[in-house]
């Protein structure tokens, strides 16, 4: 609906070189990416937006773990209201699923660990935890060992960030979705949002959202703007500051933009920069220094590749 749309702007007129938006189509497309659309955001107007073939702009497309980004947000209001802390021990809010295995298992993982991955996990918990039996996802996460100190390394877990959701909907009744509903995407203009749950009703927090590209350059306008939209507060100056700045090394990763640190569920990129990012090339950029937003989905596994050329095609010609 086009009273929800971000408002369009030349690129010269937001001092954007329009040729070099030309010269990143090229490379693009010379390069073999398989895009699906692009739109780009200087000083919170749309300066340029593009859809591949067979994709549109009303078509809400699969985030993939950008959804993370989105939870940490739903982490976020919940602090700001007070209803919890990231220092609180994770066990405290699923009493029902506690056994002395559990306990002695999981007594020092905190909710800090969850946002920033540093749940002792070796590996990734989340292929297992999808594939347990009886459909109690929360149990399967508890019953893996955790064979390293909570905070000590980044290990990818989309399963830490199932569990947030899991346990934003025993602080508030709600799922992560109908939570964020009236307080992130009705604000925002979002609508028609999907989300992926489990079995038990959980929305699956670290994947599984769905929404268009213009919604997704929505949600990076928001942090760029340090939590406010359209002169009202959703979020507060401080979660932005904190999630998205480096908590934990992720230094041996491979590409250069996944080495520069973790946040609260945000990475950190290159030339000052922060995003979400999902699987097959999904990216939310959010470029404070250069005031832009760069929202991009896609079908692509070369998503460093890609990267690289928006840093070397779009970034100079930005003043």
């Amino acid at each position: 609906m086009t009273e929800h749309l971000l408002p369009r702007s030349k690129p010269e007129d937001q001092n954007i070189i329009p040729q070099a938006i030309e010269q990143f189509i090229i490379a693009i497309e010379a390069a073999g990416l398989n895009m699906h659309s692009f739109m780009l955001l200087r000083h919170g107007y749309v300066v340029s937006e593009k859809w591949w073939p067979t994709h549109h702009p009303d078509e809400p497309h699969a985030l993939f773990s950008i959804s993370k980004s989105f939870c940490s947000t739903a982490i976020g209001m919940l602090v700001d209201d007070g209803l919890l802390s990231i220092e609180e021990p994770v066990l405290q809010y699923f009493p029902d699923h506690m056994t002395p295995e559990i306990e002695s298992n999981m007594s020092s993982l905190l909710i800090r660990h969850l946002l920033t991955m540093t749940s002792g996990h070796s590996e990734d918990p989340t292929n297992l935890i999808r594939n347990t039996q009886d459909g109690d996802w929360v149990k399967a996460f508890f019953e893996t060992p955790i064979e390293e100190a909570p905070g000590s390394r980044f290990v990818y877990n989309s399963g830490a960030t199932y569990l947030l959701s899991a346990i934003v909907q025993k602080v508030t009744g709600q799922t992560l979705l109908d939570y964020l509903r009236p307080r992130l995407f009705q604000p925002l203009g979002i609508e028609n949002v999907t989300w992926e749950s489990c079995p038990m009703g959980i929305s699956c927090g670290g994947w599984g959202l769905n929404l268009t590209t213009e919604d997704i350059a929505k949600f990076g306008q928001l942090y760029l703007r340090k939590g406010v939209w359209d002169g009202k507060r959703l979020v507060s100056e401080d979660w932005i500051e904190k999630a998205t700045s480096v908590h934990i090394s992720t230094a041996a990763m491979d590409g250069i933009d996944k080495q520069q640190g973790y946040g609260y569920q945000f990475w950190r990129c290159q030339f000052g920069g922060f995003c979400g990012r999902g699987a097959n090339g999904q990216f939310c950029i959010i470029m404070p220094k250069q005031d832009v937003v760069i929202a991009i989905t896609s079908d692509e596994k070369r998503m460093q590749a890609l990267l690289d050329i928006v840093w070397e095609k779009l970034l100079p010609a930005i003043e």
